[in-house]
């Protein structure tokens, strides 16, 4: 998989391989995810896998005209935290590409829309225990969804705040803010606006 943006040929750049899988079973089937049992051929040998069978998700930084970052909380039971995240959801609708997933998600979980979308990365979320893809927008020109959503379970006590970048790139290395997903989408969007400015600013 090409990362949104990426050069053709540069590098550093993760290598695609596949390995011959020899057999592969269903350990479990989950509501969400399955875990599958793989036996696969490597170098002069065999080794055996399990992993989580993911689906995929997209996810979207959404920036202000001030350039804050909208932050949700909930709570997350596997880490015990109520964490500081983004706006994201599975790649669980046939048909639907990871843009229009993205879309959907900031209205279902935000009541927001925006008018500008741009690919940011493109990350491989656990490449030792799933096969999770994660790919993240950033999403400006924001303004309310023309419908509320109705939300339960871990959304129905969910927080919305609207944090500087800055602020919460400096969480990220203070570690008080840990999420994956949103230190990869907040660092590349402080990376992008970096760029930005730069190129503003010379020409």
């Amino acid at each position: 998989m090409t990362t949104p943006g990426a050069q053709a040929g540069a590098w550093p750049a993760d290598e695609p391989l596949e390995a011959m899988v020899i057999s592969s079973d269903l350990v479990y089937e989950g509501r969400v995810w399955d875990v599958r049992r793989d036996t696969v051929a490597y170098g002069d040998g065999t080794i055996v896998r399990q992993y989580v069978d993911h689906p995929g998700a997209a996810a979207v930084v959404a920036l202000d005209e001030d350039d804050r970052m909208l932050l949700i909380q909930q709570y997350r039971h596997p880490i015990r935290h109520r964490d500081w995240e983004i706006p994201a959801g599975l790649l669980d609708v046939d048909g639907e590409s990871p843009l229009e997933t993205a879309r959907r998600e900031l209205a279902e979980e935000a009541d927001l829309e925006a008018a500008e979308w741009e690919p940011l990365v493109s990350i491989f979320t656990t490449p030792g225990g799933n096969d999770e893809v994660v790919h993240l927008f950033l999403a400006r020109g924001l303004s309310p969804a023309g419908a509320v959503h109705a939300r339960e379970d871990e959304e129905a006590d969910i927080v919305l705040e609207w944090v500087a970048l800055d602020e919460v790139v400096a969480g990220i290395l203070a570690g008080r803010l840990r999420n994956g997903i949103m230190t990869v989408g907040a660092l590349a969007a402080a990376e992008r606006l970096r760029v930005a400015r730069a190129e503003t600013a010379s020409g």
